[in-house]
């Protein structure tokens, strides 16, 4: 067939020449908005060139280009193993620094766990329990240890006179070479907080404030719960 006859075939009918043009591979294609063709590769064999190119290339012969294309964890790598005695300085260095960051942050991370005085202020009574850390008991003792009996357990004084007891036993037996740290918890808010909290900041509380590393309340709260008693009426 005449090769212009079938030009001028293809320039009238194009629908009819479009199957007979050579298509352009599937690797091939155009950008949008640009007429300059992008080749698109697998990424696979991208992965091996970036292999390849590691293990051949020293990482200062490397182009901009290579090196943009791979990881930030494959830079440090390679900067480990090219980094001079100057550089592994200052990186321990700004190892030190982090470390002293966070024993700033944290202060008793690294140091052992604290002994606890549970102080339990009930309306009726004040009731004082040291533990060591794992929770086993070394002294209980309450408001009738001290003599106070019945109704005279409740009150600012018998808790006061408590605290000011268990304090010099603490002294006197010797508990304050191995407590180093000490957590107080309070529980309940009866007249006896108060006086626990006058005498830990008084003159009898001087040796033991200076162990205490920590404050919580353990007041118990109801949610629901069973029925509360009636409300008492006088008169």
């Amino acid at each position: 067939m005449n090769s212009n006859f079938v030009t001028a075939l293809t320039r009238a009918l194009p629908n009819v020449g479009r199957s007979c043009q050579l298509r352009a591979p599937a690797f091939r294609l155009t950008r949008p908005f640009s007429s300059t063709p992008m080749i698109l590769e697998s990424g696979k064999e991208k992965t091996r060139q970036i292999e390849r190119q590691i293990l051949n290339t020293p990482a200062e012969q490397q182009p901009a280009s290579e090196n943009a294309s791979i990881s930030a964890i494959t830079k440090m790598m390679q900067g480990d193993k090219a980094r001079p005695a100057q550089g592994l300085s200052r990186d321990y260095s700004r190892m030190a620094e982090s470390l002293e960051a966070e024993m700033i942050r944290q202060p008793y991370a690294d140091r052992s766990p604290p002994y606890h005085l549970h102080v339990y202020c009930h309306k009726h009574n004040t009731l004082l329990t040291l533990t060591r850390p794992n929770g086993d008991p070394m002294m209980a003792l309450s408001c009738g240890h001290l003599g106070f009996r019945k109704g005279k357990r409740a009150g600012y004084e018998p808790a006061h006179q408590l605290t000011a007891h268990v304090f010099a036993q603490i002294q006197e037996r010797g508990l304050l070479m191995e407590i180093k740290r000490l957590e107080i918890i309070f529980r309940d808010f009866g007249p006896g907080r108060e006086a626990f909290t006058k005498v830990l900041l008084g003159n009898e509380g001087k040796n033991i404030r200076g162990l205490v590393c920590r404050v919580t309340d353990a007041t118990r709260l109801k949610f629901g719960g069973s029925r509360s008693p009636r409300v008492r009426r006088l008169g």
